[in-house]
């Protein structure tokens, strides 16, 4: 279904019941560039930014950490390092849920957005304070700031096309190429450039400049989405911003305690992860929708799937990074953090590609249902980690590195992975959640990324520790640890691709 047209004679983004369909929907303002809505491409400009920030800081955070604040630990200052980039990268995500509720129920989606990313601002610039207490903090203002700001903003992007608009996916993937050409630009910025010739936290500062770039884009161009995600009724006015504002506050207290605390850490998202599924399957229950029900276990099914992948695909700022400065020949004396620019450069030169490939194949009737579409991805990011176990093996030269092109073609393939499961999540989330729980769905996506992340840290310090066996931070267990987690995802890509009709037929049609 395409999005129906205003009206004669109504305002674009009015609250004319008229101008919604039966299924609720009421399209954006009228106007489109390239064939979308043109409040996809404002969504694009502002995540561009925001990603500009994300990546930014990421790409630098694990050694920045290892050198400032653990170098007295010796050996185990990137294992430190590496359980810290973890919990914070998911907590990063993990509040995706309280900024999805607070969306939905209390300030809307435009409000949240841009005070999650005035949050994000702030939480940056403390990143610049040399003792480590400042840092926390600054990194805890980040995850709130966070959760009030990416899953709000994906959420967005599904209610700019109507039920059954066969655009959605092909707006998901656009979507995510303003995700990776801010990523592609940030780490050589702020890693590669200032971070290398300046000193690393000086990185933090253009990241923070990045970020106040995308709320300047929002602010500008909120027109073009006009009533989309506006303040739900009745909740406009500095009453709830204020609200919000506290709870933020509340919420920052527990964030700092858990940011050096990644054992009680990875209990809470377990807590989380199952009162989110219990929360789901109730919903299905009480909506009294056989259909709805089956929906949300299936969603829930791939949920577990995404946070396996992100596990794996994660190890790119801790362990992968490490390995990157320690054993990959680097050409022409390049920093190590160019790497970090690899997977978003791929996304910018193949989503195109995947853009068209999933209609075309389509039409052919060959193209893989989404369960198929998580298991490919599966089997991408395992297979990039055999590359460099075979690198390792068979390629090691007499100064103990491997060439850089097989660390290069890890992130290709990892980045053909994403590509499969990503964007399409994305999508899935907006089609299989309950119109009213769209935001809450899209928090849940992001709890599963967070609990990938956390579990990506607890490999990476695995990694950094020597695995089993082997001496901290050697080459040989890096060899060791990448192996295990190639048969992992193998394994489980494959078992995704046997069970994929059962899923499908709990999708009821969802394509």
């Amino acid at each position: 279904m395409k999005p129906t047209p205003a009206p004669a004679g109504s305002t674009p983004g009015s609250q004319d019941a008229s101008n919604a369909d039966h299924d609720g929907f009421r399209p954006p303002p009228s106007g489109e560039f390239l064939g979308h809505p043109r409040g996809l491409w404002m969504l694009f400009g502002s995540e561009f930014w925001e990603r500009f920030m994300y990546y930014g800081m990421r790409a630098i955070l694990a050694p920045y950490v290892a050198a400032a604040f653990f170098a007295h630990l010796g050996e185990g200052a990137e294992e430190q390092a590496s359980l810290t980039y973890g919990g914070y990268t998911a907590m990063v995500y993990m509040t995706g849920i309280a900024g999805g509720y607070v969306a939905d129920r209390v300030l809307g989606y435009q409000r949240s957005i841009m005070l999650g990313g005035a949050l994000m601002s702030v939480g940056m610039v403390m990143l610049l304070a040399p003792d480590l207490t400042t840092f926390l903090l600054g990194l805890g203002l980040v995850v709130v700031g966070n959760g009030l700001f990416k899953p709000n903003i994906s959420a967005m992007v599904g209610k700019l096309y109507a039920p059954g608009d066969v655009r959605r996916d092909s707006g998901f993937t656009i979507f995510y190429m303003g995700i990776n050409a801010g990523a592609f630009l940030a780490p050589i910025i702020c890693g590669t450039i200032i971070g290398a010739l300046y000193g690393f936290k000086w990185g933090f500062l253009a990241a923070a400049i990045g970020m106040v770039l995308g709320l300047i884009v929002f602010q500008a161009l909120k027109g073009w989405i006009g009533h989309v995600g506006a303040a739900p009724e009745g909740k406009t006015g500095y009453g709830p911003l204020a609200q919000v504002l506290v709870g933020a506050g509340i919420l920052l207290i527990p964030i700092y305690f858990l940011l050096s605390r990644s054992d009680i850490l990875g209990i809470l998202l377990l807590v989380l992860m199952a009162g989110l599924a219990i929360y789901f399957v109730y919903s299905g229950f009480a909506s009294k929708d056989k259909v709805q029900l089956h929906r949300y276990i299936a969603m829930l099914i791939l949920f577990a799937a995404n946070a396996l992948f992100w596990s794996l695909f994660e190890q790119a700022g801790s362990s992968l990074n490490f390995f990157a400065r320690d054993y990959v020949d680097m050409p022409f004396g390049l920093n190590f953090t160019i790497f970090q620019s690899a997977n978003p450069i791929f996304i910018i030169l193949l989503a195109p590609v995947f853009a068209w490939m999933w209609p075309r194949l389509d039409q052919r009737g060959i193209n893989p249902s989404i369960p198929r579409k998580f298991s490919l991805g599966l089997i991408g990011v395992a297979l990039g980690f055999y590359a460099l176990v075979f690198s390792i093996q068979f390629m090691q030269g007499a100064d103990g590195r491997v060439p850089a092109l097989m660390l290069t073609l890890c992130y290709l393939l990892h980045t053909m992975g994403e590509l499969c499961l990503s964007p399409i999540g994305l999508s899935m989330v907006t089609k299989l959640a309950r119109p009213k729980e769209v935001g809450l769905a899209m928090g849940g996506w992001f709890l599963s990324v967070a609990m990938g992340n956390y579990v990506a840290g607890l490999f990476a310090a695995i990694a950094a520790s020597g695995g089993h066996g082997a001496s901290a931070g050697s080459i040989e267990g890096y060899a060791s640890v990448f192996g295990q987690l190639f048969w992992l995802g193998l394994g489980v890509g494959a078992f995704f691709l046997l069970v994929a009709p059962l899923i499908n037929r709990l999708m009821h049609g969802v394509k």
